[in-house]
């Protein structure tokens, strides 16, 4: 069968793993992905073959994965979170028309925007965006212009890769975008490690999220005007309570 499922499981707790993907990794006689994922998934599946590539060398990975499933080896791509949210499934669909007798299908996961904000309550439960502030692929200048029409619209806001070494004081700056248009006291949160051992969390305001040390296994959440502190959760009313 020449298949290929693209597999998002999760932030990274084999409990997040949906009953999809993991039959579609129990189909997979390949299993693709950045080491990272792999290790994640390896117990559970300790006699699977494995390809991996690192960081920076994702349309490899993505050709090797249609090569595989080409030459008649079910294959599957995992991703960390959902595939079709900062993951795989958009570079290997792109890649798909040099192998046309390769079917694919993608499996949904638990993203970090939903279960990142479990963890905080209720952040987005109105409308809401998710920007991710890694200017590797996308300039900051791009990343500047969504934070600011995310403000203006007073979306909550869901920040994705928001530091790194070589990026230690984006968030910072995505900090003093967003004042520009929203209070300091703006409740916001940050989940770390999320779903996996040693996980963390904070609420906080905006003028103290400025000066908070994150880092890329950090999902960062802040709120609209409405967004409310109860009882140390995160909660974007929704308006139910104005029907009563």
């Amino acid at each position: 069968m020449n298949k290929v499922y693209v597999v998002g499981i999760g932030p990274g707790g084999a409990e997040q793993i949906t009953p999809q993907a993991r039959t579609a990794m129990e189909r997979a006689e390949v299993l693709c992905g950045y080491m990272v994922y792999i290790d994640l998934v390896r117990p559970l599946y300790p006699g699977k073959e494995v390809f991996t590539t690192p960081m920076t060398r994702e349309i490899e990975r993505c050709r090797r994965c249609l090569e595989f499933a080409q030459s008649g080896r079910t294959t599957a791509m995992l991703c960390s979170g959902d595939a079709g949210v900062y993951g795989m499934a958009g570079p290997l669909l792109q890649l798909c028309p040099e192998f046309p007798e390769v079917e694919v299908e993608v499996v949904p996961g638990v993203t970090a925007a939903l279960s990142g904000g479990a963890a905080l309550g209720a952040p987005l439960m109105h409308d809401f965006c998710v920007i991710s502030l890694s200017d590797l692929l996308t300039p900051w200048e791009t990343i500047e212009n969504r934070l600011r029409c995310a403000a203006r619209g007073d979306f909550s806001i869901c920040l994705y890769n928001p530091s790194s070494k070589k990026r230690a004081d984006y968030l910072r700056q995505a900090c003093d975008i967003l004042l520009e248009e929203k209070s300091g006291e703006t409740v916001c949160g940050w989940v770390r490690n999320i779903g996996r051992e040693g996980q963390e969390r904070r609420v906080l305001t905006l003028g103290e999220l400025r000066g908070e040390t994150v880092d890329m296994f950090t999902t960062v959440f802040i709120g609209s005007s409405a967004t409310q502190a109860v009882s140390g959760w995160m909660v974007t009313p929704r308006g139910y309570e104005a029907k009563r």
